[in-house]
């Protein structure tokens, strides 16, 4: 369990930044033009995790929110609490359980994985390839696919309800896993307080890194 906690730092910063989006568009566009406007945003997600044959390895849930550039704060409530944080400048994961807490420098964390899209830059093509992948089960797909070959994933898919909301995220990795993220009770540039993107290291905690 502990691998599979530590993998969900990888992905938590891919999201923060795509919620609603302009209606009457295409996916590509969508994506554009939200990243382009979002200030901030909120909301519950669920988190799936399934191996090369579609079994599920995990299932979490919990809430999350973001404030560009680069802060963001993912709460995962259910089956075990784990908290993570990005203050703009540090990367902090904290696990309640063990009582342990991670810290990175944020651009070291996200370093070259398809978290440039959320660093804050509105250049999304710079990073990757995004093509529309049309309708099906009356939502609209986009993929981005990485230029770079060092990164963990190999592509990413997005999908949008008729009110142009991302509602659905897959990310495949390079060993054939395939992380299906759902959002619900989209929040667009909602006023959040400063303090949810700070951390503090609980007291008696063990705290590796940086």
């Amino acid at each position: 369990m502990s691998d599979f906690r530590f993998s969900v730092s990888k992905l938590i910063t891919l999201v923060f930044f795509m919620l609603p989006f302009v209606a009457h568009a295409a996916a590509t566009d969508k994506l554009k033009a939200f990243v382009s406007a979002t200030h901030s945003a909120q909301a519950n997600f669920t988190q799936e995790l399934l191996d090369k044959n579609g079994k599920r390895i995990q299932f979490v849930s919990g809430m999350m929110q973001f404030e560009r550039p680069g802060k963001f704060r993912w709460e995962y409530q259910k089956p075990y609490e784990q908290i993570i944080v990005g203050d703009g400048k540090k990367f902090w994961l904290y696990d309640v359980d063990l009582n342990q807490v991670t810290v990175k420098k944020l651009d070291a964390a996200l370093g070259s994985s398809p978290a440039a899209l959320l660093s804050g830059s509105n250049e999304i093509e710079h990073g990757f390839n995004l093509t529309d992948q049309g309708m099906k089960d009356e939502l609209d797909w986009l993929q981005a696919v990485p230029k770079t070959t060092e990164t963990t994933f190999s592509k990413i898919l997005m999908a949008f309800n008729a009110k142009s909301e991302l509602v659905v995220m897959e990310l495949h990795d390079t060993f054939g896993h395939r992380t299906v993220l759902r959002f619900s009770a989209l929040k667009n540039n909602p006023s959040l307080s400063a303090q949810q993107f700070k951390f503090v290291p609980p007291q008696g905690a063990d705290v590796l890194g940086e």
